[in-house]
């Protein structure tokens, strides 16, 4: 269950209304912010009950060392884990595999797109990548390089701010071109694999919205290496740690080895504050999933918050800065209530899911000590057996999720105007997924919760209002007042 982003973010488009975006051939994989696909299913054992048996490659120490690390942000109710990693297996198999990479010779380019497989392709519709020759990639790299600011790519060779000095005229139509098609395609992706994610960046500035698509693709990659199936796992790792390496290159010196590095490298120099770390940290967030080096249960509350900022508050925070923040808010003020809701979009998520990712996937992502305390067994989760235990469950755990949304919901008055609709409309939609759950009766071993259509476009015009500041002392009926930016209602 990954990617499920944050309010403050553009991942906040998403609106998971059927399995990871509806609409695959293929398939389920997790339902996340990056939509729907294939997915090769667990290889979980099975005990004599015929329930399989946890796998996780992630000690008790490990897990411990990690979240030690987390800082408790302000009111003690989300904790942010930046660039949080400890000793593991997983950090160690990643380093290997990153020192094999650079034993056996790391080259750039290359015939395959990593991240861009055939079932991506089928989902298009038609084939990617192939508008541009490695050449003329490399060409618009060098121009991209020529014209960001200098001391953004500190390895750079070629930084200049003047890409005159560099290129023709006709030179930089050619690259231009070249530029637009990446980003075109790069659209045509997310809307393939996230249709109503797609339909709210519409609603963003034409230079936002392109950067959005730019960093829904990274995402939408790294998700492949890891859930992609394989006929060989043992590649996995390889192409992971090869994946960080180039992210490094990318950010460090503009390196890139395909026409979809070129967006991202776009980006990298027109928002100069975008920082690697959150992207560094969804790599995290992919080894969390790793069969044998993740793990597929969670203890406590605190365990599941580190996977939810992995995989969905990363998000949040990669896409903060091309929202932009309104005068006189800093990204450190808009950081609370942007990971607030990322908490809030992946438990969201998970609800949604319970009987999906136990019986399909082996997983249970909602934390052992809540299902001890209302009596909710693993082996009734995999009998899909709804009773009073687990609708007392399920509302402790909507409960939860609402408090997250409330939190961020004043994070949308910190954003710059133009960025304000497409995420309270988002965070609106996502929400209502919660309703649907409790008009479900709180099945959600046997039925999903679906928001359809019509109902995400009758929600938008409570969502502009919701923008306004008058509805911060004016608030809907059945909405909270926003008295302070500073301080959350809750």
């Amino acid at each position: 269950m990954r990617f499920s982003v944050l309010a403050i973010v553009a991942a906040a488009l998403v609106q998971p209304s059927a399995a990871f975006q509806i609409g695959s051939a293929h398939g389920q994989r997790r339902p996340t912010f990056l939509g729907a696909s294939t997915i090769k299913q667990t290889k979980a054992s099975s005990n004599g009950a015929g329930t399989p048996e946890p796998a996780n490659g992630r000690s008790a120490e490990e897990i411990e060392s990690e979240l030690s690390n987390g800082k408790v942000l302000e009111g003690g109710k989300v904790i942010d884990f930046e660039a949080v990693k400890g000793p593991s297996r997983a950090e160690k198999a990643l380093l290997d595999a990153r020192t094999q990479v650079f034993s056996q010779g790391y080259t750039t380019g290359g015939d395959a797109i990593l991240g861009i497989n055939n079932d991506v392709i089928q989902e298009v519709g038609h084939p990617l990548g192939t508008f541009a020759t490695p050449e003329e990639v490399q060409k618009c790299a060098s121009y991209l390089r020529s014209r960001a600011a200098p001391g953004i790519l500190k390895d750079a060779e070629e930084n200049s701010a003047s890409p005159n000095s560099f290129f023709s005229d006709e030179e930089k139509a050619s690259v231009e071109s070249v530029l637009l098609k990446a980003y075109v395609e790069s659209g045509e992706v997310t809307g393939a694999f996230a249709k109503t994610f797609y339909m709210g960046t519409m609603l963003l500035p034409e230079e936002a919205r392109e950067a959005i698509w730019a960093v829904y693709v990274w995402c939408r990659r790294t998700d492949e290496i890891v859930d992609a199936p394989r006929e060989d796992d043992s590649e996995m790792l390889s192409d992971l740690s090869s994946w960080e390496i180039r992210l490094e290159k990318l950010w460090d010196a503009g390196v890139v080895e395909d026409a979809y590095d070129l967006p991202l490298l776009d980006v990298r120099t027109k928002y100069p504050t975008v920082s690697i770390t959150p992207f560094m940290d969804m790599i995290r967030g992919m080894l969390m999933d790793v069969p044998d080096l993740g793990q597929d249960r969670y203890d406590t509350f605190d365990e599941l918050h580190l996977y939810c900022y992995r995989v969905a508050g990363t998000v949040g925070l990669m896409s903060l800065p091309i929202f932009g923040t309104a005068p006189g808010i800093t990204y450190d003020t808009a950081r609370e209530p942007a990971l607030s809701l990322g908490v809030a979009f992946q438990l969201t998520n998970i609800l949604r899911d319970v009987g999906e990712d136990a019986v399909q996937r082996g997983r249970i992502y909602l934390p052992r000590e809540d299902m001890e305390r209302f009596g909710v067994s693993e082996d009734q989760l995999f009998a899909q057996r709804v009773d009073e235990n687990y609708i007392a469950f399920m509302k402790f755990q909507i409960e939860r999720a609402r408090m997250y949304y409330e939190r961020a919901r004043r994070g949308v008055f910190m954003l710059a105007p133009e960025s304000r609709l497409p995420v309270q409309s988002s965070l609106d939609a996502y929400g209502t997924i919660l309703d649907k759950i409790e008009a479900n009766g709180y099945d959600t071993l046997t039925t999903r919760a679906y928001v359809d259509k019509w109902e995400k476009l009758s929600i938008i015009p409570f969502s502009w209002y919701r923008t306004l500041d008058i509805s911060r002392t004016l608030p809907l009926i059945g909405d909270q007042p926003v008295k302070s930016l500073e301080e959350p209602n809750n």
